[in-house]
């Protein structure tokens, strides 16, 4: 092996662990949230990242963030495929310690961590391609241009989804507010 082959190796190790260091956690939500088991997100984040390993780094790198969202997608689909459990109506509880880009800050208020949980409760009564779009778009900060690249969808569709998604949020959130006034009042 040649000073230069090291050099690249080394370069090209470097480049894998810093996507991992940034990548992973977000990863293993998204494939968490398709496929409904934390170890089997993490075996697609692992085999997504084992896939980066054998890519052309200078064609993937400007546009790494959507080539790992849609390698996991992909493979995430397939696991489901091939489980057999395209039914998504036994999908688990969400769980606040995957869902949410970072852990709460203990210092934040309960009020703020209610009402997270409250937004997380209503999101889950969206669709899956609301949920889907809404995630890329506001967790992971996708713009619909990578969303739509990620997705397969349209970026019309991508905006369409994303628009009839934080209406219907916005409505469920603003009748649940109106009940928890309304049963305050009552109190």
């Amino acid at each position: 092996m040649t000073r230069g082959d090291a050099s690249a190796t080394t370069d090209r190790n470097a480049w894998v662990r810093a996507a991992v260091e940034r990548f992973e956690g977000p990863l293993a939500r998204y494939a968490y949230r398709i496929v409904g088991e934390m170890e089997s997100a993490r075996d697609i984040v692992q085999e997504t990242f084992l896939k980066l390993c054998g890519q052309d780094r200078e064609r993937v790198e400007p546009h790494l963030a959507e080539w790992l969202f849609t390698v996991c997608r992909n493979r995430a689909l397939d696991v489901l495929r091939k489980e057999k459990r395209v039914n998504r109506s036994s999908e688990p509880e969400f769980s606040l310690s995957i869902v949410p880009a970072s852990d709460p800050d203990p210092s934040d208020g309960q009020e703020q961590r209610d009402e997270l949980e409250r937004v997380l409760r209503m999101m889950a009564l969206l669709p899956e391609s609301q949920q889907e779009v809404i995630r890329l778009r506001f967790q992971e900060g996708f713009s619909y241009q990578e969303i739509s690249r990620i997705t397969g969808l349209s970026v019309s569709n991508v905006g369409y989804l994303l628009h009839v998604g934080l209406k219907s949020l916005r409505g469920r959130l603003g009748a649940s507010q109106g009940e928890a006034a309304s049963s305050s009042q009552h109190a």
